[in-house]
């Protein structure tokens, strides 16, 4: 039990990034580094006490700046997902972003939090690693001063916590999420399509042929989208759905039920051979399940693993996508001087 930092690399300016290794008296481990505040590693045991790695990451900070894509792990900010248009508008001023993909702003762009080295606080005593960073007035075309922290805390009960906080001192988007890749057969294993997942939806939020949500809340029930009974992830992937060929597969938002600002249970994701179960739980609105369609093996990962298509998924909590341009959805617009407050758990378990 305890934390250990260590060096790992350098980026291109010379910069020496850190890794942070925390382990708890039951002996989970959690590894994040200062490099876009990202997940690196979590290693849990399976039903048989065996340990894993369940996280697809690297081995080195160059990996993570040369493999720019993925964002692998990475802290997403200040908005997760994607932007219609590449431009936001807030008090009746426009805002372009980077044009990053297909016309429109992915993940806040070239220059997101992924791409930055945060100052890092540890606290040994509570299991706790925050991530602090000042994103300046203009910063991916956004307005204010936005200094925003990201706290990960492995707790005794298997539990990864993450806990955004910021301010701006003028209003902005706030939207960020983890972009971590699960893989609960361990993180070089292939494919996830025997994973069973459930999710607490009963709507998701259909995407044009740039995946940008239509506006429409579209009811699960008698789609592939319907996970409210657990099913295998590739049970209906490749189904004859227009939305899932538009996407390659799910890259989907989901509507969560019971939006009430409280931290409940939205999501669980079992691995029948090894008996891992991750459950997460959060006080947001939507969570973006993303399949892993876009991987491929030219992805190398840690310990020379090939990451295949479909090879880890995602589940990223969130404001649904796109937020700005559709006045029904919850706004992710933090106004100057509130507080930015959220928080997602991921819990590990064995069945």
């Amino acid at each position: 039990m305890g934390i250990q930092v260590s060096d790992f690399g350098k980026t291109a300016d010379g910069t020496t990034a850190k890794i942070v290794t925390v382990v708890n008296e039951r002996g989970m481990g959690m590894e994040v580094t200062d490099f876009g505040a990202a997940l690196v590693a979590v290693t849990v045991t399976d039903k048989n006490n065996a340990l894993a790695d369940v996280v697809l990451g690297y081995e080195d900070v160059m990996d993570y700046i040369r493999n720019t894509g993925f964002y692998l792990g990475a802290t997403i900010g200040r908005n997760g997902n994607r932007i219609g248009g590449a431009c936001v508008t807030i008090n009746g001023q426009d805002y372009p972003m980077d044009d990053n993909e297909n016309g429109n702003n992915l993940h806040s762009g070239f220059e997101g939090f992924d791409r930055k080295i945060w100052d890092m606080e540890i606290l040994e005593d509570e299991l706790t690693v925050k991530f602090h960073y000042h994103s300046p007035d203009g910063e991916q075309g956004l307005p204010g001063n936005f200094d925003v922290t990201v706290a990960y805390t492995l707790t005794n009960e298997n539990e990864i916590r993450i806990h955004y906080t910021g301010t701006s001192d003028a209003d902005t988007i706030a939207n960020m999420t983890n972009h971590s890749y699960f893989n609960l057969a361990g993180h070089a294993y292939g494919s996830i399509a025997e994973h069973i997942l459930w999710l607490d939806a009963d709507a998701y939020t259909p995407v044009d042929e740039k995946l940008i949500p239509t506006g429409e809340l579209r009811t699960v029930q008698g789609t592939p989208f319907d996970f409210r009974t657990p099913k295998k992830m590739g049970l209906d992937i490749d189904a004859d759905d227009e939305q899932l060929k538009l996407a390659s597969g799910y890259d989907h938002n989901y509507v969560l039920n019971h939006q009430d600002g409280q931290v409940r249970k939205v999501a669980e994701v079992s691995e029948p051979v090894t008996g891992r179960v991750m459950e997460v739980y959060t006080d947001c609105v939507g969570v973006q399940f993303y399949a892993g369609n876009f991987m491929n093996s030219t992805l190398i990962g840690k310990g020379g693993a090939a990451y295949q298509r479909r090879g880890g998924f995602c589940l990223e909590t969130q404001y649904y996508p796109d937020a700005n341009h559709h006045n029904h959805f919850p706004t992710s617009i933090l106004k100057a001087g509130q507080l930015y407050d959220t928080t997602t758990i991921y819990k590990f378990t064995v069945r």
